[in-house]
């Protein structure tokens, strides 16, 4: 559901710009009151590991459609909503900036409908009083399935309004509604159940950490080293080899524009803040689509001939660097608000 800038007015653009960075304060403000140095750790391994695995689409059957996760309920359950936003807008920092994942002056959309309606919406209303205060597995696959369908709808609709009310592609409202919204309740349904496996492999090695998360309280010291290095392999392999078996069919956004105009791209403007944007990106996506550059992995091609053909270099080359970097960007922002916190209020 990362949107690019073809389907964004600078007009729009700018207003969601201007949302997500209010949000953003907002979170960076409560979590200097809020988050011990323990849960700074835990931001940039669990930011690499939505950033890995949002690379694995997996097929929606009978749709010629795939999906992904969006990492927002997930970060939000373990992490709580303020840390959870900051985190899912590094990941989405990192897609935009260093692989063309999503477009620049549509970040400010991306981190607002996968961040603010998972992070504030799904998980306060809809997970928490379904899962309750110690969930057990059947509540918390019922709560986090419900609160994950529930955070993409509002997102995909949100797209839908930011994009018609933009202009500029000429996506008719209803028709591109229609499609968007079932085919994203499908991904949530995947969504959900990821999530609820993740969360019980958390909640069983430690529970406290889900606790602290729902009561908006500090973690507290306590022995996360097994946790840690758990997600961090698990982000490593799902970077750096599950990635290789993404589904290859259009993502949820990309199969209902298709569907709605009948073309396989839509251009924006050539000019503009479209254009000046885009040759940035250009300048600063290294790893493009997550693979070498077009002419370097044309050469990694010939020369692998005969190789097994799921062995997919470049893609693990993307992830493992891509993770890298969230977890970097994560760590960055724990330890600058860590800096700015009052005194009174450190420890």
């Amino acid at each position: 559901m990362h949107m690019a800038d073809a389907l964004i007015s600078p007009a729009v653009g700018a207003t969601m710009w201007a949302a997500s960075g209010a949000v953003t304060a907002y979170s960076a403000r409560r979590i200097n009151r809020q988050m011990d140095d323990r849960k700074i750790p835990l931001m940039g391994i669990l930011g690499a590991f939505v950033f890995s695995a949002q690379m694995i689409n997996f097929a929606i059957p009978l749709t010629g459609s795939s999906g992904h996760l969006g990492g927002g309920m997930l970060l939000a359950i373990l992490l709580g909503p303020h840390a959870a936003f900051l985190t899912i807008a590094s990941v989405l920092t990192i897609q935009a900036l260093f692989f063309a994942d999503g477009g620049l002056l549509a970040l400010g959309c991306n981190v607002f409908n996968l961040g603010f309606f998972p992070c504030f919406v799904a998980y306060p209303l809809i997970y928490r009083p379904l899962a309750g205060r110690r969930p057990t597995p059947g509540r918390l696959l019922l709560g986090a399935t419900v609160a994950s369908v529930a955070g993409l709808q509002l997102g995909a609709l949100a797209v839908v309004i930011e994009t018609v009310s933009s202009g500029i592609s000429e996506l008719p409202f209803k028709t591109f509604a229609l499609l968007m919204l079932p085919i994203h309740l499908a991904i949530g349904i995947v969504e959900g159940i990821v999530t609820a496996a993740v969360v019980g492999y958390v909640w069983k090695i430690r529970p406290e950490i889900v606790e602290a998360a729902g009561a908006s309280r500090r973690v507290g010291p306590l022995p996360m080293a097994r946790l840690l290095a758990s997600l961090a392999v698990a982000a490593a392999l799902t970077a750096g080899v599950l990635s290789w078996f993404a589904s290859s069919s259009p993502d949820g956004l990309e199969w209902a524009m298709i569907r709605a105009s009948g073309r396989e791209e839509l251009s924006g403007p050539g000019q503009g803040i479209h254009a000046r944007l885009e040759r940035l990106q250009q300048r600063t996506a290294f790893l493009p689509d997550y693979d070498f550059p077009k002419p370097a992995a044309e050469e990694f091609a010939a020369d692998s001939e005969g190789a097994a053909p799921v062995v997919q270099v470049g893609t693990s080359v993307a992830g493992l660097v891509g993770a890298a970097l969230t977890l970097a960007l994560a760590l960055a922002i724990g330890l600058a608000l860590r800096a700015m916190r009052p005194r009174a209020l450190a420890g």
